[in-house]
C-alpha cells in the first residue's frame, strides 16, 4: 500500500517542512518590520494569525492537488468556497469593511494600544485610551473608566487625534454660578 501512496505521501512531507519553512521565515519578517514600526505585541499576533491562516489555506489546497482531487475539481471547489465566502461577507457588507479597515490600521495607521485618542464627530464623542485593537473594533477606555468598542472603518472616516498622554476631556455644558 505505502508503494502505491509513496510519491503523494513524499511530496505532503515535502509541503510540511516548506510550510513550516514560509511560516518560520514570514514570522521572523513580520517581527523585524513590526519591531522597526514600534508595533504592539496583540499587533504581531494578529498579523502572525492572518498569515497562517493564508499559509494553511494555500497547504491544503495544494495538499489536494497532490492527492488526486483534478485541476479542474480544485478549481470548482476553491471557486465554490470563495464564493460562499463573498456573498457571506457581501451579506455582512460592515464586517468586509471593518475587516479591510482593520487592516489598514494594523499596517499603515500610526495608532498604537496605550495611545490617548478623541473622535472628533457630531453624533460621536469619544475620548480615551486605545485597550486593543482587533480585527473588527478598537477597544476604548473613556475618561468616565466605560469600556467602549468602536468599529475599524469608524476609525478610517472619521477625524480622530491621538497622542501618548491623556487627552484633557472638554466640558460641553457651561456652568452657571
Amino acid at each position: 500500500m505505502f508503494d502505491h501512496f509513496s510519491s503523494e505521501v513524499i511530496k505532503s512531507a515535502l509541503l510540511v517542512i516548506a510550510l513550516i519553512a514560509v511560516r518560520i521565515i514570514s514570522a521572523q519578517a513580520v517581527r523585524r518590520v513590526m519591531g522597526k514600526l514600534d508595533f504592539g505585541l496583540q499587533r504581531k499576533r494578529l498579523t502572525l494569525k492572518v498569515i497562517n491562516i493564508i499559509l494553511l489555506l494555500i497547504a491544503l489546497t495544494i495538499l489536494l492537488g497532490i492527492w488526486g482531487l483534478k485541476g479542474v475539481d480544485l478549481f470548482l471547489f476553491t471557486s465554490s468556497v470563495v464564493t460562499v465566502i463573498g456573498v457571506a461577507f457581501f451579506a455582512q457588507w460592515s464586517m468586509l469593511s471593518n475587516l479591510s479597515a482593520g487592516l489598514i490600521l494594523f499596517f499603515n495607521h500610526p495608532l498604537k494600544i496605550g495611545d490617548y485618542i478623541e473622535i472628533k464627530d457630531n453624533d460621536l464623542s469619544v475620548i480615551g485610551r486605545v485597550d486593543d485593537i482587533t480585527v473588527f473594533f478598537i477597544h476604548i477606555i473613556t475618561t468616565d473608566d466605560e469600556h467602549v468598542t468602536v468599529p475599524n472603518n469608524v476609525i478610517l472616516q472619521k477625524t480622530v487625534s491621538y497622542k501618548k498622554t491623556p487627552i484633557a476631556k472638554k466640558n460641553k455644558l457651561k456652568e452657571t454660578a
